[in-house]
């Protein structure tokens, strides 16, 4: 009797430890995966000013996008948690978008080498940020997923695993674009 008693404490204590260590991964997994967007999020932030200069060199006054678009980009510097973050990136990411069509209008900014490897950049960069929000919101189901379930949900209570949130776009600009005929 106590040999079994023994044995199933040194099961629980098991499980204890086990769930504790998965936690800790799941967790450390979307601080990486968080990590991994914000690296991108830098690429995007270092490539606006050299677009601004280069839209503004034949654009001049296109001044109220130009400063909205450094505007936006100061503060989504300032780094925050997914939630804001994930409102600023996408007025950003709209503000790039009007900056970019600004430059269809004008021939000479259209055929500058410098403004096409510009877009090409920055096409790079949206593309690596897609792939990153996906595992970020991959990783941070999972973390949610297991804190959540029972009985892995007393261990993170215990031990202060909070729930996480998702980077999310704005409800704007989940709407699809209209296209033109």
């Amino acid at each position: 009797m106590m040999w079994m008693l023994f044995a199933l404490l040194i099961g629980a204590l098991a499980w204890t430890v086990f769930a504790f260590n998965r936690l800790v991964r799941l967790r450390n997994q979307r601080r990486t995966a968080w990590a991994d967007i914000d690296v991108q999020l830098h690429r995007r932030h270092d490539l606006v000013p050299a677009l601004v200069a280069a839209v503004n060199a034949y654009a001049a006054h296109e001044q109220a996008t130009l400063q909205a678009v450094a505007e936006l980009r100061s503060r989504a510097m300032g780094g925050a948690t997914p939630a804001p973050q994930g409102r600023l990136e996408t007025e950003l990411q709209s503000a790039i978008g009007r900056l970019l069509a600004i430059g269809e209008g004008y021939p000479d900014l259209k055929a500058s080498a410098n403004f096409a490897q510009l877009q090409r950049e920055l096409v790079d960069v949206e593309d690596q940020l897609q792939y990153a929000r996906r595992f970020y919101n991959g990783a941070t189901r999972d973390y949610n997923d297991a804190i959540q379930r029972v009985p892995d949900l007393l261990i993170a209570r215990a031990c202060g695993f909070p729930p996480a949130e998702f980077f999310q776009a704005e409800a704007a600009s989940r709407a699809a674009p209209q296209v033109l005929p």
